[in-house]
């Protein structure tokens, strides 16, 4: 007998996250919940994200921070012989002298000048207010991309869970029909010896016994990958004990909704679209901020300081500087009107972005739709299929005991039960994968 695994393989063949060796203890024996949990808690890109959070957060502040007044205190130093700015510093100093000196040589004067300078940003044509917009935009957009990495380290926890227990179930089988075409094959031989069986069944048997354990190392190599796989997902090293929890008969998932009301809830919760949908409003925002540069800017600004000889201060000499400016730039040598195009045409690429992200969100709902109706109705065949092969295999046993049928016949009806068996594991795990896949395309796991 030979248990094709070609459909196992596919369950096991899942998105690998790489994560991080937590402190949880090797050789705990993890349920499917467990194990998500324990992705959720160390998988790095998880992480990642949650510093980008961190990280747009600080845009935010950065982006509010043009709304406050700006502060900044300064020291400055002058020399000068010159006799026009050499005067003025005597003068700024308060230690103007009409008859003390040469005004035409007045020597080298130096001037510290300690001083506080204020500004307010009065109007900027919106652009702070736009920014402040498109970072606040940002978090939010940060935190649905979190969720969306979140939805699907599940699904591939979910599908990497499953494929470990197809192939447990498929080695079984596999294990299972091994020790019968052994006890078959001895009973034979003792046949054989005695004169009531051909030569011929006795090699069949033995063909057959090979089949069953070539099957049954496939059947062990798939387990191991699927470890494997499992133990990369949950950021264990090849060396660490690990189990999962084989519960008995998981149950098969409930037929689904219908594409529409399937899609209405994709559409209203999957966090890929709406971050691709908060990505738009940034770059609606980003371009609004380009449009309103072309408007004049206002400042105001007072500075408060004093002018010595020396760093010795006094209040005798202390001066404040008060004003407003306003500026207009009247060309920029074209700088203005490409950052407008660069926003437009970000702004395009995330509209674009937008669609695509729910086209594809359509077609992978109902793809896994599809599919899980489909493993649904082969389980259900491969249910009825597993009860007549059982029954088909109880009758030519007890024909063949009676030496009704041949050898060829038993080992037909024992591969026909194997086969019925693999499907209804196939179908069955099928089922739950594409459960898992559908909940990630709706947005369910959020």
């Amino acid at each position: 007998m030979r248990i094709h695994l070609k459909h196992l393989a596919l369950l096991v063949m899942v998105l690998l996250g790489k994560l991080v060796v937590a402190s949880e203890p090797p050789g705990k024996t993890f349920t499917l919940e467990q194990a998500v949990d324990y992705a959720l808690a160390n998988n790095p890109e998880l992480n990642v994200m949650q510093a980008r959070i961190e990280q747009a957060n600080a845009q935010l502040g950065e982006a509010l921070a043009s709304f406050y007044p700006q502060i900044k205190a300064s020291l400055s130093y002058q020399h000068s012989d010159n006799p026009a700015q050499a005067f003025a510093m005597i003068i700024a100093q308060r230690r103007l002298d009409f008859n003390g000196g040469d005004f035409n040589h007045p020597g080298g004067v130096d001037n510290y000048r300690p001083q506080v300078t204020a500004s307010y940003s009065l109007f900027r044509g919106g652009q702070d207010y736009f920014l402040s917009q498109a970072a606040e935009l940002g978090v939010e957009t940060s935190e649905l991309e979190k969720s969306a990495i979140r939805n699907r380290l599940v699904n591939n926890v979910s599908a990497a869970y499953y494929g470990e227990l197809a192939a447990i179930e498929a080695h079984q089988i596999a294990r299972r029909s091994i020790e019968a075409v052994q006890s078959e094959l001895d009973q034979s031989r003792i046949r054989f010896e005695a004169g009531t069986v051909l030569k011929s069944d006795v090699l069949s048997l033995d063909v057959q016994l090979a089949e069953a354990k070539d099957a049954e190392i496939q059947a062990g190599n798939a387990i191991e990958l699927a470890l494997s796989m499992l133990k990369t997902l949950l950021g264990m090293s090849s060396n660490d004990s690990f189990a999962i929890a084989e519960t008995a008969g998981q149950a098969l998932p409930e037929t689904p909704a219908g594409f529409e009301e399937l899609l209405d809830q994709a559409l209203g919760h999957h966090p890929e679209l709406k971050a691709a949908e908060k990505r738009v409003a940034i770059a609606e925002q980003q371009l609004s901020a380009a449009n309103a540069a072309h408007l004049p800017r206002a400042d105001a600004y007072v500075s408060y300081g004093s002018d010595s000889k020396d760093l010795a201060f006094s209040s005798n000499r202390d001066n404040v500087s008060a004003g407003v400016m306003v500026e207009l730039d009247i060309f920029s040598g074209f700088a203005t009107q490409e950052k407008i195009k660069k926003a437009e045409h970000e702004l395009t690429a995330a509209q674009e972005l937008s669609r695509q992200t729910r086209l594809r969100i359509e077609n992978q709902l109902k793809s896994a739709q599809l599919r899980l109706q489909e493993a649904l109705n082969r389980a259900q065949v491969a249910t009825v299929a597993v009860q007549a092969a059982e029954e088909a295999l109880r009758l030519v046993n007890a024909q063949r005991e009676a030496g009704v049928v041949t050898v060829t016949r038993y080992i037909e009806a024992e591969v026909a039960r194997d086969k019925a068996h693999t499907r209804r594991i196939n179908a069955r795990f099928d089922a739950l994968r594409a459960e898992a896949e559908l909940k990630q395309a709706s947005g369910f796991w959020q």
